[in-house]
């Protein structure tokens, strides 16, 4: 519809035929200002520059939709200021094509300044059925922007509504965003859905998601289950164009495991490290990981105060540490065991794998990769160090790759898999495990030193991906200061600043073609205090000894009706801490290991007289066989997505890097006891 109307009068009889077409012929030769070839429904491709010439250069009301096009130029060049100004100089009265792309334009201007309650406001306001085609793609996709990537049956709908309106890459991408909402949804959140009785495109999917969730944990009846179902749903558009991730699966093969090498640094600071890795990997392959559990089970003893710390405290900030959760020469506690809510899986000792161990130690990696190629290995589980660990991963090596740490920028490859036990990987686990249990402003409790500063930086980087808003964090230093903050009753507050970390994604969002920037920059939030309802959670970094003032300190300056829960990481858990402790720490909440969690009572005794109550050991003994187990299923790992492995260092499963993520035990301390947190 054009805006501007050329009204064309009928000639007079006495009028020629010839001046008459002249007339019209001239009327339509005098440019945009009296005869426009604007359409604002359409594309626009035009930079923000050549839109807001053409408006000085118009006079009637094409001058309207160049404006509008100008906007849209400029939302999409970032330039938010400019683009507000223009909106402001718009007439007050416009026809209802002008309104609806209004609507559009100012939506997407919120979703920019990430108002995005006040997106969905306006686009409730769109009359879908007066758009135009490029129109409805830019309606649903600003639908899907607001919905901040948050699963939910609108979310599922707007992508819905939108595929037939796709082609090409646009199509592709909005199957895979499709089944990745699907994919995120809890099975709770699924049940409870409501769709109406003529959504059968949407009823196909929610078949798909169970289909895939009923056999993920095997390819092949996955492979088959995936046929079959489209077979019953043809006209599906997932069935036509499968998602990529379920492509894959068409393609699956079970991994080699006849012979494994095993790339560990034999000698130097790192072999103690090392000698448990391998002593967990050699018993998960020769099935000795089944101990009967103790009669009765005892506490654990005290760590022994003379014996030789498995590393030095400030290792694990350095780049080739081996980097668990805990400091090392921490010791946690073994808890009164828990009960167990699922046993650990262990793959299967398989007498036909070779294991061959080489030592990264005694001379450069890419030797010892060469020289396990030449050895005829299927599949490489190794190696430890981080700067070897870059070093395969820029190598281009055809060999499969069980990493056992992670390179400082993730490389995704097809042949390799990153598995480490990381405290950024015990922080992201944190921030999951506090934003499911309903809170919403969170203050990170760290200590002030760079291992603070890569806690607070994971936890809110993965916060921030969950949606959540800004994260406050606090610093302290050692015991020392806080006995001194603990004499003079000044307590800790828990008043945080903001901490601002950039984003682990594209700057800029882009949904089939529409092109969002980056959220403006706003102003850095106030600190914010518990006194004042704020914070309503604590996430707190801490060793024993530290945690042990810190709880009461916390007590001394926040009120006793206060909802704050209290979290921590396993840092805190040590050999030897006794009743009293537990009473200290009621209520507060820690993660740890399944290992160390109670799920196998025998083994974990069994372990920890191995490593003479060292548990920072024990993690990695624990690591050692989840990678035997991890090496044995690479493939379902690497392309099934879903799989997943319930493992002693926690429950397994990989991103689309194949970095393996781990959800780990959480316990509370209750009135002396240590119990499961349901």
């Amino acid at each position: 519809m054009l805006p501007s109307k050329v009204v064309r009068h009928k000639a007079g009889r006495l009028v020629p035929v010839l001046l008459a077409g002249l007339i019209l012929a001239a009327c339509s030769g005098q440019g945009p200002q009296q005869t426009s070839n604007v359409n604002i429904q359409g594309p626009a491709t035009g930079r923000s520059d050549y839109y807001l010439q053409q408006v000085q250069q118009s006079s009637d009301d094409s001058k309207t939709d160049w404006q509008l096009l100008a906007i849209r130029a400029l939302l999409k060049e970032g330039k938010y200021p400019q683009a507000a100004n223009q909106i402001s100089q718009l007439p007050q009265q416009l026809s209802d094509v002008q309104q609806q792309e209004l609507l559009l334009l100012r939506a997407q201007m919120q979703i920019g300044q990430q108002d995005y309650n006040g997106a969905q406001q306006l686009l409730g306001q769109v009359k879908t059925g007066g758009l135009s085609q490029d129109q409805q793609v830019r309606f649903y996709a600003l639908q899907i922007a607001a919905a901040q990537n948050r699963p939910s049956l609108a979310l599922l709908r707007a992508y819905i509504a939108q595929e037939p309106l796709l082609k090409g890459a646009d199509h592709q991408t909005n199957i895979d965003a499709t089944w990745q909402a699907l994919t995120q949804m809890t099975t709770d959140q699924v049940n409870s859905l409501v769709i109406n009785a003529d959504e059968n495109t949407l009823q196909g999917w929610l078949d798909l998601l169970n289909t895939w969730r009923a056999n993920s944990q095997d390819p092949q009846m996955l492979k088959a289950a995936i046929q079959d179902w489209q077979t019953r749903y043809p006209q599906n558009p997932g069935a036509k164009t499968l998602p990529t991730q379920l492509s894959q699966v068409q393609n699956f093969t079970k991994a080699s495991t006849n012979t494994i090498a095993l790339l560990l640094p034999l000698n130097g600071q790192a072999q103690v490290f090392a000698n448990a890795i391998q002593k967990g990997f050699n018993d998960a392959r020769n099935g000795v990981l089944s101990a009967p559990a103790p009669q009765p089970a005892p506490v654990a003893a005290p760590a022994d105060a003379n014996a030789q710390p498995a590393a030095d405290a400030n290792a694990n900030t350095d780049a080739n540490s081996v980097v668990s959760p805990a400091v090392a020469g921490n010791t946690p506690q073994q808890p009164e065991q828990p009960q167990p809510t699922a046993q650990p899986a262990a793959a299967q000792a398989d007498s036909n794998a070779q294991v061959k161990v080489y030592d990264t130690s005694s001379q450069p990696i890419a030797q010892v990769m060469q020289q396990a190629q030449q050895d005829g290995a299927t599949i490489v589980v190794g190696p430890l160090l981080k700067n070897d660990v870059e070093t395969v991963a820029n190598s281009n090596t055809a060999l499969n790759v069980l990493a056992l740490n992670e390179p400082e920028q993730i490389q995704n490859h097809p042949n390799i898999c990153y598995f480490a036990l990381s405290p950024e990987d015990e922080a992201r686990d944190a921030a999951h495990h506090i934003y499911d249990q309903g809170k919403r402003q969170p203050l990170l409790l760290v200590p002030r030193s760079s291992y603070g500063d890569r806690i607070s930086k994971a936890f809110a980087q993965e916060w921030q991906k969950l949606g959540g808003s800004t994260v406050l964090q606090q610093r302290f230093g050692g015991v020392a200061e806080l006995k001194q903050g603990i004499n003079s009753g000044a307590g800790i507050a828990l008043s945080g600043t903001p901490l601002n970390v950039a984003p682990d994604q594209a700057q800029n969002v882009a949904i089939a073609g529409l092109t969002i920037p980056a959220p403006q920059t706003s102003a850095p939030a106030p600190a914010a205090d518990a006194s004042s309802g704020s914070v309503d959670s604590v996430y707190i970094v801490a060793s024993q000894d530290e945690l042990q003032l810190i709880k009461p300190m916390i007590a001394m300056r926040t009120s006793s009706r206060s909802n704050t829960a209290l979290y921590a990481s396993s840092r805190s858990a040590q050999a030897g801490a006794g009743p009293d402790f537990r009473l200290e720490m009621d209520g507060l909440q820690f993660s740890d290991i399944p290992l160390l969690s109670g799920t196998n009572p025998g083994l974990m005794q069994q372990a920890a007289k191995s490593f003479n109550n060292d548990y920072s050991l024990v993690r990695l003994y624990a690591m050692g066989i989840d990678a035997w187990t991890l090496a044995n299923h690479f493939n379902q790992m690497r392309q099934v997505p879903g799989f997943d492995i319930d493992g002693n260092t926690g429950k397994l499963n990989a991103d689309a890097d194949c970095v393996i993520n781990r959800k780990l035990a959480w316990n509370q301390y209750r009135q002396g006891q240590i119990v499961p947190v349901q």
